[in-house]
């Protein structure tokens, strides 16, 4: 199976369980939010685990995609506080199918502001726990 098939039944699933052994050691994430990219498994698992409380609330689905040989792009929609949130997903991986990176991407501006004040109030949760 491939790491996007992998990752859609993550999301179809809405449950990360499965998410810790598709990632690679070395994966980085990179923030709508946070300007440096976040490097190492443990961090983009805390930074996808923090967005999936917040948009896996039964409204989030994927609208459009294009596949390569080891990345994709798919372009997201979620409601969050009656905000209409429209993202882009680019996700690469390996040979041995594992995302070695993952980059979002948010509109409007409005849904980028909210994102970043929810995701930050997580984000600040999980590290003090």
């Amino acid at each position: 199976m491939s790491a996007l098939e992998k990752w859609h039944e993550i999301v179809k699933a809405q449950d990360l369980a499965g998410l810790e052994q598709l990632l690679s050691e070395d994966a980085i994430f990179h923030s709508p939010i946070i300007h440096t990219p976040q490097k190492g498994r443990d961090l983009v698992l805390m930074y996808l685990g923090a967005a999936a409380q917040m948009l896996f609330n039964g409204t989030f689905e994927y609208l459009k995609e294009t596949e390569g040989d080891h990345c994709a792009i798919l372009e997201f929609q979620a409601a969050v506080d009656g905000l209409t949130i429209n993202g882009v997903d680019i996700i690469t991986w390996n040979d041995d199918q594992k995302i070695t990176e993952f980059k979002v991407m948010v509109r409007p501006l409005k849904a980028t502001n909210m994102l970043h004040a929810k995701m930050l109030e997580m984000i600040q949760a999980l590290q003090s726990a």
